[in-house]
């Protein structure tokens, strides 16, 4: 089978709807108490399965962000500037949006019983940008697309490689005499955080803030690699030579990481040189492997339920977290007691018939599927929301 670069690998849509159903189901346990170990994050150095979803979708916005800049021909202009400024400002300002909702239904739920008035109390919820975060996941992923986009347009792409290397090296110089291995406040990557965007608007795990400031400048290499990789994936035609590129980078980077890692330590929370490398490595490889499958073998029924999440993903991602804080907060009595419908569904539908993890599992299942169910409706209209 063969194919022009200017014909869409189904490959790309699964493997981002596989991301994205990924990180909605690890966000979304019963309980946090448990949970199977390879659905939770390395506690430190290290790496899980659910470390790489992240770093898959990051992997992709990269291949995505050289496929969408081909319109420009890669040369810079007023029109591609201002559309790449205003759509970051857009997916962070979402980013931002569900920071402050989250606290607005968790405040507002903190004060049922206090002595005020409705409007005193909806005054107050809303009212919460003394404690909002102001980065997280949606954050990081518009900082690290307008660097890449405004890179990729102002910077010849043969001196890109070398703009990786570089910011990788200097990023473990960075961690290396400052402490950043540390899983503590005295982590150079904490300190910057707390004096630059101060306690209250962190994301508080022993001072590391996994989507901090200083991480975010491997992250935007970690991008970059996968515009690389889609670069070298498109300017050739023949689909069996695209595996055989993704599959010799993937083991390249693959083998680099883990070799580099005795010297620096996989970590996501700190998003070490070593974790970009190897994500992306098992990406590049994880994408060959789907293009074999779906793309040259043609075995594609099997991927239509994640083609649902992958033609929408930043929407789907915005839904789903929008939903896990209404399905947290929607607050009603049982039995006496005041419980959340997340809660009620989880400890008193889910838990007693199928024990501790194992509901906790189903729930985040059960969820996956809510969230595809609305996404599917969406992709069978052909309904494209783009963010």
């Amino acid at each position: 089978m063969k194919t022009t670069s200017s014909q869409r690998l189904l490959a790309l849509d699964v493997l981002r709807g596989i991301t994205i159903a990924g990180m909605i189901m690890v966000n979304n346990p019963g309980s946090w108490k448990y949970i199977y170990a390879p659905l939770g994050h390395a506690q430190w150095n290290g790496l899980t399965p659910t470390d790489l979803v992240f770093p898959f979708f990051m992997f992709i916005m990269g291949i995505s962000t050289y496929i969408s800049l081909r319109k420009y021909k890669f040369e810079f202009s007023y029109d591609a500037g201002i559309k790449i400024i205003r759509r970051t400002i857009v997916i962070f300002g979402i980013g931002l949006a569900i920071a402050w909702f989250s606290l607005f239904c968790r405040r507002f739920n903190g004060l049922a019983d206090a002595d005020i008035s409705f409007w005193q109390r909806l005054g107050e919820a809303a009212w919460n940008f003394g404690n909002i975060r102001i980065l997280g996941v949606m954050q990081r992923l518009a900082l690290c697309y307008g660097a890449t986009a405004l890179i990729a347009l102002l910077v010849k792409h043969k001196y890109i490689p070398y703009i990786i290397v570089a910011t990788l090296t200097g990023y473990f110089l960075l961690l290396l005499f400052g402490n950043g291995f540390a899983y503590n406040e005295t982590n150079i990557l904490s300190v910057v955080d707390r004096a630059v965007l101060g306690v209250n608007h962190m994301y508080k795990d022993n001072g590391i803030d996994p989507e901090g400031l200083l991480s975010t400048i491997p992250s935007i290499a970690h991008v970059l690699i996968g515009f690389c990789c889609g670069k070298l994936l498109l300017e050739v035609k023949d689909i069996n030579e695209k595996v055989q590129r993704l599959f010799l980078i993937g083991t390249i980077l693959t083998f680099i990481g883990f070799l580099l890692s005795y010297g620096c330590p996989i970590n996501k929370k700190i998003w070490s040189p070593t974790y970009a490398i190897v994500t992306c490595g098992l990406a590049s490889s994880f994408l060959a492997l789907l293009i074999w499958i779906i793309d040259i073998k043609g075995y594609k029924k099997w991927s239509r339920f994640f083609e649902a999440f992958g033609v929408n993903p930043l929407f789907m991602y915005v839904m789903g977290a929008f939903l896990t804080i209404l399905l947290g907060n929607i607050m009603f009595t049982y039995n006496g007691a005041t419980i959340s419908l997340k809660g009620y569904i989880y400890t008193i539908l889910l838990q007693p018939w199928l024990g501790n993890y194992l509901s906790s599992l189903v729930f985040a299942l059960l969820f996956v599927g809510l969230n595809w169910v609305i996404g599917y409706n969406l992709y069978k209209k052909k309904i494209y929301i783009k963010i």
